[in-house]
């Protein structure tokens, strides 16, 4: 699911789809498990960093791992195909920002934030991990297609 709770970019959630499904397909470690997106604006994503990392300032993505409460544990995923992973939150204003500063599309912007977003969702950790993150992420941009 990939919903635009924001309204200061014009942006098609619904055209994100297909690439949300080949993140999937393309990432052995997402084990056929299923993510949502949401895109959200810079005064929302603040609100977010600030409550959940105590940073108050924007930032391009936030991964949210899903995590299964006592009651559930064991049981949704025997009754679901799919696992859920977890929630992608993007800020659009602040991915414009970054494509623009980049020389990227922000089609192509976006792209990058929910790969990068996912792989956090995987369990990868840029800041504690010694470049493995990075590698595996710049291995997917190209095996993905998106520069």
């Amino acid at each position: 699911m990939i919903v635009n709770l924001q309204r200061k970019i014009k942006i098609d959630a619904k055209a994100f789809l297909p690439f949300a499904e080949a993140l999937c397909s393309a990432i052995e470690e997402t084990e056929g498990g299923e993510f949502s997106v949401a895109f959200v604006s810079d005064r929302r994503m603040r609100e977010l960093n600030k409550f959940f990392r105590g940073k108050d300032a924007t930032t391009d993505v936030l991964s949210f791992p899903h995590v299964p409460d006592e009651w559930n544990a064991g049981i949704l995923p025997a009754m679901s195909e799919a696992i859920f992973l977890g929630d992608v939150v993007i800020s659009i204003e602040q991915a414009a920002r970054q494509a623009e500063e980049n020389g990227l599309t922000l089609e192509a912007e976006i792209k990058q934030l929910m790969l990068h977003g996912v792989l956090h969702l995987c369990g990868y950790d840029h800041e504690t991990d010694d470049g493995e993150m990075n590698a595996r992420e710049l291995e997917l941009r190209d095996k993905l297609g998106i520069s």
